[in-house]
């Protein structure tokens, strides 16, 4: 799970595992696969950034 911000500066959680796109258009808009829709205030490399660390963790808790 990562933490992101709303434009309206709301934080909330998304799963990261179910991130299909990040896209800058100009805002980071992400799109879910299930087709849902996020914009928000973070760049996408900060998305990115953010996902790879949490595959990273997850990976270091499986045995």
């Amino acid at each position: 799970m990562i933490t992101l911000t709303r434009l309206n500066d709301t934080r909330f959680v998304i799963n990261a595992d179910l991130i299909r796109t990040v896209e800058e258009r100009p805002d980071t808009t992400i799109v879910l696969i299930n087709g849902e829709t996020f914009i928000v205030k973070e760049s996408m490399e900060a998305v990115v950034a953010k996902a790879i660390e949490y595959a990273r963790t997850v990976r270091a808790f499986k045995p």
